[in-house]
């Protein structure tokens, strides 16, 4: 299945997952540590409250200071990453979360796209839903050779496959496959935070 067929068969917790996971790989560029989602994750695991998740939200939210309105003082990939932070639905429903997973989804891609030196050169004239087409067509499946990444920076690439294992392993394992979403995250927060790295070196 496609990215987007993934997200709107996911149930409520795949749909969080996918979401928080997208947020943990773009947290380098909000300044926070690799332990400060922790709590939700850990409200995502099983025999957790019903409510914990609004409760670590708001904790999480204190910690990297997010204003609701921020926009990145100027810095695109900076408000993509803080508006996936402040438009997290305290509710977890998959109704709620659906359209947060799926806007981050979109977002940490752009991100990654912004942070390609390469990409981000290239004619944005021609995008549908806010990505460039070819990058568009990836998400949807409707790429040449189904669905391959053709057209796509290997970075950005990268970031999709990606996001599909971590909708698959929760779909596959159920709460079970959480552990192994963790560690996809973790694994692409190790990546961006060397991409945002490298640009602020070209930045200098």
């Amino acid at each position: 299945m496609s990215l987007v067929e993934l997200i709107a068969q996911a149930d409520e917790r795949g749909l969080a997952v996918s979401g928080l996971a997208c947020l943990d790989r773009c947290v380098p560029l909000l300044g926070g540590d690799d332990e400060v989602l922790r709590p939700l994750w850990a409200s995502l695991a099983e025999g957790a409250g019903p409510d914990d998740w609004a409760g670590r939200l708001e904790e999480v939210r204190g910690k990297l200071g997010a204003a609701a309105d921020g926009d990145g003082d100027g810095d695109e990939a900076v408000a993509l990453a803080r508006r996936m932070l402040t438009t997290a639905p305290a509710r977890r429903s998959a109704a709620e979360l659906r359209p947060w997973a799926d806007a981050c989804s979109v977002a940490a891609l752009r991100i990654h796209r912004l942070l390609d030196g390469a990409a981000a050169r290239d004619d944005d004239a021609d995008q549908v839903g806010g990505l460039p087409r070819a990058l568009h067509a990836a998400r949807v499946g409707e790429s040449p050779a189904g669905g391959r990444t053709e057209g796509v920076s290997p970075l950005v690439a990268a970031e999709l496959r990606r996001q599909v294992a971590v909708l698959e392993r929760l779909s596959a394992h159920g709460p079970t496959g959480l552990r192994g979403a963790l560690e996809v995250a973790t694994e692409g927060r190790r990546v961006l935070r060397a991409a945002v790295s490298r640009r602020s070196r070209r930045k200098d």
